[in-house]
C-alpha cells in the first residue's frame, strides 16, 4: 500500500512538469513551429474522418516525407485552413482514399495559379506537325484522288417531266429538263413542244438556257435565253418557279422577242398521292402575250389554257412512271375568233399515255 502511495504521488508530480512545460512552449512561437515538424511521420493509419480543422493554420509545416496512403480524410471540414506556407513536394499520396470527400462547399476563387508548371501533363501543346492540313496523315488518296465536301461538289441530272401521246391530235408532247452545278447555282436547259405525227410532222417547241439560282428556301430564280420555233424569234428569259402553299408546284417565265413581243407561261402542278406507288397529277397551263400578232395567230392577251390529269404508277424508286390521262385544250379571248376565221378547234380533248422518268 505505501509502495501504491508513492507512485501516485510521482505520476501527480511528473504531469505537472509535463503540464509547465507544454504550456511554455506553447507561450514561444518559434517553439510551436518547430514542434510541427513532421517530416519523418506515418499518418498511414490514421483517422481523420471526423477532424474539424477549419480554423488551423498551417504555413510553417513541413509535410514533405510524410506518407499518407492510408489516411482517410472523407469527413474533414477545411474550409478556413492556411496553407499558403506548407511544403508538400515529396509527399506520397498514391494510397489516400478521397472517394467520399464533399468539395461542393470549397472556395477556390482566390487560388493563384500562375506560377504552376503543368508542361509534363498528358497532353500539352501538339507539335507543329502533328497532322497534315488536309487530314491524311501522309495516307495516300488512292485512285480515287482527294475527296470534296457535298456541298462543292457539281453534279449534274436529267428530267423527263411529260413524255406522251395524244390520241385524238395525233402529236407527242414533251418536256424536258436537264441541269449541271452545285446547290448555291446552277445552268439549266429546258425545252418543252410538241411533234406532229401525221400531216406536215411540225415541231413546236421553246427552248431556254439559263442560270439559275435559289432566292429563298422555296423559291428558285431563272435568267437566260430561248428560241421559239413556233415564231422563229429568239428571246430574253427570266421566271421564278417554286413551291406554294399546300405542295403546289409553280412556275411563271417571261420571253421578251427580238420584235418587242413579250410572251408569259404561268403553270400550276400537284401531286396527289394515293399510295407508295400510285399518284393523281392535275397540271393547268395559261399563256398570255402582250400584243397581236397576226402572222403567228397571237393576239393580245390571254391566248390559250391547257390542262391534264395524268394518273401514274412510280417504279424503280419512283424514278420511272408511265401514265395515262385526259388532256384538254381550249382557246381564250379573241384568239377564239381568231382560230374560227382560220378554221382552226377553238377546243379540243384527248386520251394520253406516256411516261416520265429522271436520273
Amino acid at each position: 500500500m505505501k509502495i501504491h502511495k508513492v507512485g501516485l504521488r510521482f505520476a501527480g508530480a511528473s504531469s505537472l512538469v509535463l503540464l509547465a512545460s507544454s504550456f511554455a512552449n506553447a507561450a514561444d512561437p518559434s517553439t510551436a513551429k518547430k514542434d510541427m515538424m513532421m517530416p519523418g511521420m506515418d499518418h498511414s493509419s490514421m483517422d481523420m474522418s471526423g477532424m474539424d480543422m477549419s480554423d488551423m493554420d498551417h504555413s510553417g509545416m513541413d509535410m514533405s516525407d510524410m506518407d499518407h496512403s492510408g489516411m482517410d480524410m472523407s469527413g474533414m471540414d477545411m474550409s478556413d485552413m492556411d496553407h499558403s506556407g506548407m511544403d508538400m513536394s515529396d509527399m506520397d499520396h498514391s494510397g489516400m482514399d478521397m472517394s467520399d470527400m464533399d468539395h461542393s462547399g470549397m472556395d477556390m476563387s482566390g487560388m493563384d495559379h500562375s506560377g504552376m508548371d503543368m508542361s509534363g501533363m498528358q497532353g500539352g501543346k501538339a507539335p507543329a506537325d502533328a497532322r497534315s492540313s488536309d487530314y491524311s496523315n501522309g495516307v495516300p488518296y488512292g485512285q480515287y484522288g482527294k475527296p470534296m465536301m457535298m456541298g462543292d461538289m457539281p453534279l449534274w441530272g436529267v428530267s423527263v417531266d411529260d413524255l406522251g401521246y395524244q390520241f385524238n391530235d395525233d402529236q407527242i408532247n414533251y418536256e424536258v429538263g436537264a441541269w449541271y452545278g452545285v446547290d448555291e447555282r446552277r445552268l439549266s436547259l429546258r425545252s418543252e413542244g410538241s411533234i406532229q405525227t401525221e400531216g406536215d410532222k411540225e415541231i413546236d417547241s421553246l427552248t431556254s438556257l439559263s442560270y439559275w439560282k435559289p432566292l429563298s428556301i422555296f423559291w428558285n430564280g431563272e435568267a437566260g435565253v430561248a428560241y421559239d420555233t413556233e415564231n422563229d424569234k429568239p428571246a430574253i428569259m427570266a421566271g421564278i418557279v417554286g413551291t406554294m402553299p399546300y405542295f403546289i408546284e409553280t412556275d411563271a417565265r417571261a420571253y421578251l422577242y427580238s420584235d418587242g413581243q413579250v410572251r408569259l407561261d404561268l403553270g400550276a402542278e400537284y401531286e396527289w398521292r394515293l399510295s407508295q406507288h400510285w399518284v393523281v397529277i392535275p397540271e393547268v397551263g395559261l399563256t398570255a402575250f402582250s400584243k397581236k400578232d397576226s402572222d403567228n395567230h397571237i393576239t393580245k392577251g390571254f391566248n390559250e389554257m391547257d390542262a391534264e390529269v395524268r394518273l401514274t404508277y412510280e417504279t424503280f424508286s419512283r424514278q420511272l412512271a408511265p401514265y395515262v390521262g385526259v388532256s384538254y385544250e381550249t382557246a381564250l379571248g379573241s384568239a377564239r375568233d381568231q382560230r374560227r376565221q382560220h378554221n382552226e378547234s377553238v377546243d379540243s380533248s384527248s386520251l394520253t399515255a406516256g411516261v416520265k422518268f429522271w436520273f
